[in-house]
């Protein structure tokens, strides 16, 4: 139904709007009687043998939402009703953003790709919170967070303490988004001096909490091998306890479908979808090796199909994302993955 009858009616508008038509379908859904049961019923899938314990977490399975679909956090549960096994919202800063000026969203449907400069618009930690408060996650949270495009860089550690401590209470988990190609600087937060110090403050803070949540760090796919071996060694010393590798894309590789000439009037932004595939692939294998398999990765980028998926568990990831995917395969991908994967795990061999 959603490749036939809803794609075709959502492409037919810009991204952008099309994103908030279906999260007010979504809205409207939660109204009509036994419609997250139906949606469960047709996308969710119990697989026992691919559940996770990972970070002092039990994942039902590793398939997740990516970041920036569920920009403020408001439809975890929604999206659970897919069969996501975990769900990262976000990215979240302490104070609410429009992000940059409209268009900001472009599709390029022969190539199954997506470029965006949104520059994280968003309502707010404060929002998110109130809303975790309100309906209790039904899923495993990952809150990611990262700084206001206003705040400078040297101050860019505040506003990260400031997002860690009022969300932790109330999420699974924390991936630190420092790589983000759509804000001003943003990027530049991955040299060590920047990275060290926003790290260091969060496990520090961390210390004074009951409950420990587990810090992952999102890593670009455009960092040179000799900056990711720098946040490779201190990951390992730090104690950050995972990797997001990666985000989206500067490069314009892998677009075919369209020519240069529409390539630059799109301008700026971060490509996701099936042309990135390849390059966060190797970011993930790239990350596995170097750390010798003791960084736990989460896998994103580019995942299209069931075997991409399988590609990315392959290289060394233990959970994967999908985002791109999502839109232009529908809510279907999910469950193909969990089948896919689950075709490759060793059955007992049954006792004569």
């Amino acid at each position: 139904m959603y490749k036939h009858i809803l794609k075709p009616i959502l492409f037919s508008f810009n991204p952008e709007t099309a994103h908030n038509m279906t999260f007010a379908g979504l809205k409207f859904l939660r109204y009509v009687p036994f419609a997250g049961s139906i949606l469960r019923g047709l996308y969710k899938k119990d697989t026992p043998s691919l559940e996770k314990e990972l970070f002092g977490i039990h994942f039902p399975n590793p398939v997740g939402l990516a970041g920036g679909l569920d920009k403020n956090g408001e439809f975890y549960n929604d999206m659970a009703n897919f069969g996501f096994g975990f769900v990262e919202i976000g990215s979240l800063t302490p104070q609410p953003q429009d992000g940059n000026p409209k268009p900001r969203c472009f599709r390029v449907p022969g190539d199954k790709a997506l470029i965006n400069r949104f520059g994280i618009n968003n309502k707010g930690v404060k929002n998110a919170v109130e809303h975790l408060k309100k309906v209790r996650p039904e899923v495993i949270v990952a809150a990611n967070i990262s700084k206001n495009t206003t705040s400078v860089n040297e101050d860019a550690a505040k506003d990260y303490e400031s997002a860690f401590a009022l969300l932790y209470d109330f999420v699974d988990m924390f991936v630190v988004n420092i790589s983000c190609p759509n804000v001003v600087g943003l990027t530049a937060l991955q040299d060590m001096n920047f990275l060290s110090d926003i790290i260091d403050r969060l496990l520090s803070l961390r210390m004074y909490y009951d409950e420990y949540r587990p810090i992952l760090l999102k890593v670009s796919p455009d960092l040179s091998h000799e900056q990711l071996d720098e946040i490779i060694d201190y990951s390992l010393r730090s104690g950050i306890d995972g990797i997001v590798a990666g985000n989206t894309t500067r490069s314009r590789d892998g677009l075919t479908s369209i020519s240069a000439e529409k390539i630059e009037a799109i301008g700026n932004g971060g490509m996701s979808g099936a042309p990135v595939h390849k390059k966060n692939l190797e970011l993930v294998r790239y990350v596995h090796q170097r750390s010798e398999g003791k960084l736990p990765i989460i896998g994103v980028g580019g995942i299209m199909s069931p075997e991409d998926a399988k590609e990315m568990i392959d290289a060394g990831a233990s959970l994967v994302e999908i985002y791109s995917g999502f839109v232009y395969e529908g809510p279907s991908l999910v469950k193909r993955i969990l089948k896919h994967l689950e075709s490759f795990v060793k059955q007992p061999v049954a006792k004569k």
